[in-house]
């Protein structure tokens, strides 16, 4: 994979491989995009096609890739890890950013340490299942973290679960952040509390006489 000359002029390049595209991965990343956006930056996200993310990276101003990719490792991963490869190559990012276990598994295997990484597991996919599976998801954890940069935990919860599991990696934590705004009472709502259309409340009163 070709080195980026860090002293030539360019913009700052984040590149986001994803692979749940749905729930809370998607909001933060999508919350991520946007806020590299705004600061300046060229944010790139790599994802399967379909759920809500694709399109609401795109939306944030992220440049979208597709990257079809289940969520357990299995017969495709050599393909995933290819195709995570080529894009990343493409981009030439300065930094990768993985999320979730597979995508972490994928981004370490494709970059190796050659660009800085930052590997979010967004729940360590040891806890998920049990016996000889987590005990081989516990080994990879603690040969690919040589590969990471920096591994981002939203909790001390999740830090000392990586630690008790004999992960001896460079710890960073920050907690998912709230927007105020999204709670804040907006148009029908009085109080905090929802109004009813007019022509329901017209109703209403009929009823009650």
């Amino acid at each position: 994979m070709p080195q980026r000359n860090r002293t030539e002029p360019s913009q700052l390049t984040i590149f986001h491989l994803v692979q749940p595209v749905e729930g809370g991965v998607a909001r933060v990343v999508t919350d991520l995009v946007r806020a590299q956006i705004a600061e300046g930056l060229r944010a790139e996200v790599a994802c399967p096609p379909g759920g809500e993310l694709a399109e609401r990276a795109a939306e944030a101003g992220a440049r979208v890739h597709s990257w079809p990719a289940g969520r357990a490792p299995g017969p495709a991963l050599l393909r995933e890890v290819w195709t995570a490869a080529r894009l990343i190559r493409r981009s030439s990012p300065h930094l990768v950013h993985a999320h979730s276990a597979k995508a972490g598994l994928v981004a370490r295997l494709a970059v190796r340490g050659r660009v800085p990484t930052v590997f979010q597991p967004h729940a360590w996919s040891f806890d998920a299942v049990e016996g000889r599976a987590a005990e081989l998801a516990r080994i990879w954890e603690r040969y690919g973290t040589r590969w990471s940069t920096r591994t981002l935990c939203v909790s001390e919860t999740e830090r000392r679960a990586g630690e008790s599991a004999g992960i001896a990696a460079r710890w960073a934590v920050i907690r998912n952040g709230v927007d105020l705004g999204h709670f804040e009472p907006g148009a029908g709502l009085v109080g905090g509390r929802p109004v009813p259309p007019a022509d329901r409340g017209d109703r209403l009163r009929e009823r009650a006489g």
